[in-house]
């Protein structure tokens, strides 16, 4: 096997989206490495410049646009056989221009939900799970009927809600027969729906057969895994970097990493802080939420510390 030099290149990645869901990808040129496949337009930052300078640079260069709205996204390392990168990935909401190959790479607006990732570098795969993914991610609260629950999820997902995890605690489960909680899950996935949001199940594993959508892992169940479960999205809370590494390696879409500040819920779980969250965010290719003590109004403060966004229960309940 080639031996991989040490020295991690460092890539600004620009994800370029539209009002219609779409991302732009160009392909890259014959006689490239890794030609043919398409990808995030970028290219390595030179010495002692910052990445935002590096982004304009490069959008410049390769399509002819200025970006008026961007923030961070996800950061991807990788090692190929001959190379190490490091993707700085930011998301762009608002350019100035039209973008063209200036290059002479082909490039397309593709569907954000449609993207195949085969044909994309390995590397580059995070950044398609990222971009699926919202700011916000709703974990259920409690709730003291059906009806309750129909009103406040409806009423979530009517603000913009897209991405909902049905916590059923073992609390409520021992109060609530098997048709009460299969009654719950009907009203969720009916909503979810309704909404184009994605629903992912946490509860035990003789409902796993009804989450359609997806199932959410606590620690505990993540690392009895040695494989992926089947379903469709798969989340799992983490609090440390060897659960982040377990999550990584089954292949879950994304992670929850917590408790980021205090919580009233866990007033005895030391805090992490923001600086060691995002230490942490930095040791996985893996959209990560911050979970704990946060709220919408610091989603900024997240995206900034290298999360997708935030998850949250009383704030978003």
């Amino acid at each position: 096997m080639a031996e991989v030099n040490s020295e991690i290149i460092h890539v600004a990645v620009a994800a370029i989206t539209n009002s219609k869901g779409e991302v732009l990808v160009s392909q890259r040129l014959q006689g490239t490495h890794l030609e043919g496949y398409w990808e995030f337009p970028g290219g390595k930052l030179e010495q002692g410049e910052a990445i935002e300078a590096a982004l304009q640079r490069e959008l410049q260069e390769e399509l002819g646009i200025t970006a008026t709205a961007y923030s961070p996204l996800i950061k991807v390392r990788h090692c190929y056989p001959e190379k190490a990168v490091l993707l700085d990935v930011w998301r762009i909401d608002a350019f100035q221009g039209q973008p063209h190959g200036l290059e002479g790479q082909p490039v397309e607006w593709r569907n954000i939900t449609q993207l195949n990732t085969e044909d994309f570098p390995p590397a580059d795969v995070p950044i398609i799970s990222a971009l699926r993914l919202p700011d916000r991610y709703l974990i259920t609260g409690r709730f003291a009927d059906a009806s309750e629950f129909e009103h406040r999820l409806k009423r979530a997902l009517d603000k913009g809600i897209r991405l909902v995890q049905l916590r059923l605690t073992h609390a409520w489960l021992q109060q609530n027969d098997e048709a009460a909680a299969c009654a719950i899950i009907d009203i969720a996935q009916r909503l979810c729906e309704q909404h184009s949001a994605r629903l992912l199940l946490n509860s035990p594993e003789q409902y796993y057969a009804t989450a359609d959508s997806g199932i959410h892992l606590n620690s505990k169940q993540l690392m009895a895994l040695t494989d992926r479960p089947e379903t469709g999205l798969l989340s799992a809370s983490c609090h440390n970097r060897e659960q982040l590494q377990q999550a990584e390696a089954i292949g879950a879409d994304f992670v929850l990493l917590s408790p980021v500040q205090f919580t009233k819920s866990h007033p005895d779980a030391e805090p992490l802080g923001w600086r060691v969250f995002s230490e942490l965010v930095d040791t996985v290719n893996v959209p990560v939420y911050a979970l704990g003590g946060v709220s919408t109004s610091d989603i900024a403060q997240a995206r900034s510390a290298g999360a997708q966004g935030v998850a949250a229960i009383s704030a978003l309940w």
